[in-house]
């Protein structure tokens, strides 16, 4: 991890406009009636249904999904009793988190009170604004008071993070650690060093796993706590020990299983940690200077598991991984606490998460090829997607089936599809094309199964149910490969082009393109040397019927690609192109943009030819295309040969297809301005209709398009490029494209193969039912 520096830091938070986090409006607010309808008078009506049934607010306002982020500045990070209005970056930061991870609304709240009875009457007092309520930063005894009467005196979630948050990351590891190791937790000798808030909290979800109390031992800052020790609280007494043989650290940790360090850093020396049992398990979780450092546990004992709160070491305990998910799985259910049950539902779900494959972008983020459950791995990253759909949904169930729930969820699937949507990681068109594709899975050709993200795409593909894939390349690599990156290749077909059992075929092959093409000049000899190229021998595959789809374009470059598919797969008669388009999935909604690949600068009729398939494909979506024709003139303002041939394209298309809504030519930002565009050009076709399909006049400016927001805007989902007027479906994709890049154009790639069939057989019933009439 790297330092810090503070001017950095500074300049950080006060950069731009200072702070955080900001409220943003989630309704229409641009017109006089949105704004009658925001606040007075149509404001009045909701107030009206929420005085007749209080649960009416989560229905007409942000209350279910709207959280506290409160603290009076006692306890801030390693800071200490700053005082409330000190502590307002850091809970600033947590708003952020809940936000980011989470999808969950905050106000942070800084109250200036230390009396542990009127802190709690301010939060009672302002409780009904919100859905949950996160307790931050609040010393010990006091924190163990105020959340305890705050649960009773309140009926939604309320939760000191500082305590369980820390508590459920650390079980799930601590499960998963003896997992490993195959040490029993009922068995195993446990050292606390700490015993504040975190710790107390850790030690007692540690014994609801199965830890027993008399196995284990806690430090304070003078020492072992033991029963005959005066002036202990009641949560330090609960576990003090009779044994009176242990009083420093260093005895107890000698042949303890476990250390979990909650207290200071550098305390833990490496001679101690020679003393502990075999395979210990250290959680030094101080920060940022952890107990003992990682590098000293490994030199003392190799044969270690080791945890700290570092993002720069593995299995970093981090709360991050359990409080959005936590409060959005209680607010999901409009939850009236966080229960026990609700806590260890989210242990279990982040310990199980550990044990499955890890996704592509959790690697690429973390720079390795195969995190897999291990000594290196046995807590979740930070940044898995997946942890907002398993936690999130674990602890709604364990809400309702402990009965604190007040808002049932009777289909899990479509809950934990709607949390991928609400983060942005899928939308509902991807969903909706996944389940599609799932439903009719086709044979998929991937050309260049040798490379890393296209075998990851095969598998994760084949693992979700998309497609039968055909892995094309030398089987020896490709299966090397797969065990490298830790892939399960099982009952996924490899075919070697090359080899010699392949021959017969190669040589099949070469004679349908000779015939195809012999009057292009093509040879027999030729066209058999071309069947030792990949992208001409997965594209006869799908040519000849022996498989459905295929995806190139890793190694390949566009140009040849282009070249080969005009040759052996052709395009379809109706057209005298074929281009490709792009998908922009985005929170202000789906836009479809073409030609983004294919032509470089078309003219008029290429423009026609792109016009009309995208309006085609957009359809294929079940989207209605509303087209606009971008050019960098409106309506003739310019008259360069660059405005005119988008003029005249837009000419034949309104012509040939007079009721379909296309204009043009256009700027973009006019094609995107509703508005705008009404007032200045009312005449247009596109009076009043919401632009979702753009052609671009060239590749650059459409390319330059898509690439721009996908690297402005995160939030920016992109599929593509998705190839149109082709006679099968072949699909190129980015050089730079990720796993989920060329996963979601497998789905498309099915669901144009499933099509196809369809089309096909349509066709023949109805050629059958013409033959019988004659």
């Amino acid at each position: 991890m790297a330092k810090i520096k503070k001017e950095d830091a500074l300049l950080y938070h006060e950069s731009g406009r200072p702070g955080k986090i900001e409220v943003k409006p989630t309704k229409a607010y641009r017109t006089q009636t949105d704004l009658s309808l925001a606040y007075s008078p149509g404001v009045a009506y909701p107030c009206l249904e929420i005085q007749d049934n209080p649960d009416n607010a989560y229905r007409y306002t942000d209350k279910g999904n709207l959280v506290a982020v409160i603290s009076n500045g006692t306890a801030v990070l390693g800071l200490g009793d700053i005082g409330a209005m000190s502590g307002k970056p850091v809970m600033e930061g947590k708003g952020l988190l809940f936000k980011i991870y989470g999808g969950i609304d905050v106000f942070d709240i800084e109250v200036n009170e230390k009396d542990p009875e009127k802190f709690c009457e301010a939060v009672e007092r302002i409780a009904p604004t919100f859905g949950g309520i996160n307790l931050e930063d609040i010393k010990a005894p006091e924190c163990f008071y105020i959340e305890e009467r705050l649960k009773k005196t309140l009926d939604i979630p309320v939760m000191h993070d500082d305590q369980h948050g820390t508590a459920i990351i650390s079980a799930a590891g601590l499960k998963n650690a003896l997992e490993v190791v195959k040490k029993d937790i009922r068995k195993v000798k446990i050292v606390v060093n700490g015993a504040g808030a975190a710790a107390i909290s850790c030690t007692k979800l540690y014994m609801a796993l199965g830890a027993q109390k008399e196995n284990i031992l806690m430090l304070d800052s003078k020492g072992v706590i033991t029963s005959d020790r005066e002036g202990l609280n009641e949560q330090k007494r609960f576990f003090a020990t009779d044994r009176r043989d242990v009083h420093t650290l260093a005895e107890a940790v000698n042949d303890a299983d476990v250390f979990v360090g909650l207290s200071k850093g550098n305390v833990l020396s490496k001679e101690m940690v020679k003393t502990m049992a075999k395979d210990p398990i250290i959680f030094a979780l101080a920060n940022p200077v952890p107990e003992i450092s990682y590098e000293d546990a490994m030199e003392a004992r190799p044969d270690v598991l080791m945890s700290t709160g570092r993002t720069d070491y593995p299995n970093q305990i981090n709360n991050v991984i359990g409080f959005p998910y936590i409060f959005r799985g209680a607010l999901d259910v409009h939850a009236t606490a966080i229960n026990e049950e609700m806590k260890m539902a989210a242990v279990l779900a982040i310990a199980d998460l550990a044990k499955k494959p890890v996704p592509d972008v959790v690697n690429d983020v973390y720079k390795v090829n195969n995190l897999k459950f291990g000594r290196q791995y046995f807590i979740p990253k930070p940044v898995d997607p997946r942890l907002i759909s398993e936690v999130s949904a674990a602890v709604a169930k364990a809400a309702i089936k402990s009965g604190v729930a007040r808002k049932p969820i009777e289909n899990w699937n479509a809950y934990k599809r709607s949390l991928s949507v609400l983060l942005g990681q899928e939308t509902k068109m991807t969903q909706k094309m996944y389940s599609t594709a799932a439903a009719h899975p086709q044979r998929v050709v991937f050309a260049e199964a040798v490379h890393p993200t296209m075998l990851r795409a095969a598998v994760q593909a084949h693992s979700e149910g998309i497609c039968h894939p055909i892995l094309l390349g030398n089987d020896e690599v490709i299966m090397k490969m797969a065990k490298e990156l830790d892939l399960n290749i099982e009952g996924i077909e490899i075919v070697n082009l090359r080899h010699p059992s392949e021959q017969e075929r190669r040589e099949r092959y070469a004679r349908i393109l000779t015939e195809k093409r012999q009057r292009d000049g093509y040879t027999f000899q030729e066209a058999n040397d071309k069947m030792f190229e990949r992208n001409y021998f997965g594209m006869m595959m799908v040519e000849t019927g022996e498989a459905d789809a295929f995806i190139t374009g890793l190694y390949t470059k566009y140009s040849n690609t282009v070249k080969v598919v005009k040759e052996v797969i052709g395009i379809r008669p109706q057209y005298k192109h074929f281009g490709a388009m792009h998908i922009i999935n985005s929170p202000k909604g789906t836009l479809f943009l073409a030609d983004t690949l294919v032509n470089e600068n078309p003219d008029a009729e290429t423009l026609f030819d792109i016009a009309k398939l995208v309006s085609k494909s957009v359809k294929f979506f079940n989207v209605k295309p509303v087209v606009a024709m971008i050019s960098h003139s409106n309506f003739g303002s310019s008259q360069s040969d660059g405005a005119q041939k988008v003029k005249l394209a837009t000419e034949m298309m309104q012509e040939r297809y007079p009721d379909l809504p296309i204009d043009g030519e256009m700027q973009l930002g006019f094609a995107l301005d509703k508005e705008l565009r009404d007032h200045q050009y009312p005449f247009t076709r596109l009076k009043g209709k919401d632009v979702n399909t753009l052609v671009f006049p060239n590749l650059t400016s459409a390319r330059s398009s898509y690439k721009m927001l996908q690297m402005l805007d995160a939030d920016v989902e992109i599929i593509g490029p998705i190839q149109m007027g082709l006679n099968k479906p072949i699909h190129f994709i980015d050089f730079g494209a990720s796993v989920r890049d060329v996963v979601n154009i497998v789905a498309v790639a099915v669901i144009d193969a499933y099509v196809d069939k369809i089309k096909t057989r349509i066709s023949r019933n109805k050629a059958v039912r013409e033959l019988d009439a004659i």
